[in-house]
């Protein structure tokens, strides 16, 4: 009777750590607000859906700008260094500055505060109107308290302000429509 109680304790105990790892509350639609978020002029609605599956972290950016529709997708592994064809950033529409399509930006991704934040550091190759040059860029995916909201920070080294995007989460149901 105790070995069978104590092993039910122990499942219990272990049920919220099993769901926790099952779905992590960074996975899903997030919907950008752009009424407290930095401007983009070259979009009107951005959403961003997050993945997690092991150590990769996926990334699918959609964007409208009238009848225009952009779908983009990266990925970053948090157990090794990456190399990201294509690299996108939420600002490149409104800034005029696109990765270099053949070049591959060098990527890491560490989560931090108890898997709330992912840091996202990369080396990017872009295609300016000068020619071309390699942008040192920080991300921050932040999971604010309750779970509802993400804010991601991003810094360019070009840049003396950070870009600032805040998210709302969607639905599940909301997100298959």
């Amino acid at each position: 009777m105790k070995r069978t109680l104590l092993k039910l304790l122990l499942g219990l105990a272990l049920l919220p750590l099993a769901a926790l790892a099952a779905d992590p509350p960074i996975n899903g639609r997030w919907r950008m607000d752009p009424t407290r978020s930095t401007a983009l002029d070259g979009w009107s609605t951005a959403d961003l859906v997050i993945t997690t599956y092991g150590t990769k972290i996926g990334f699918v950016y959609d964007m409208t700008w009238h009848a225009t529709k952009a779908t983009l997708s990266q990925a970053v592994d948090t157990a090794q260094a990456t190399a990201v064809t294509n690299f996108f950033r939420i600002d490149q529409r409104h800034m005029a500055v696109y990765a270099r399509p053949t070049k591959a930006a060098q990527v890491t991704a560490t989560w931090l505060d108890g898997g709330r934040t992912l840091r996202v550091e990369a080396q990017v190759p872009l295609e300016i109107s000068q020619g071309n040059t390699t942008m040192r860029l920080y991300q921050e995916y932040r999971l604010l308290e309750g779970g509802n909201e993400l804010v991601l920070i991003e810094l360019h080294h070009t840049r003396s302000r950070p870009l600032v995007y805040r998210f709302t989460k969607v639905p599940a149901e909301a997100a298959k429509n």
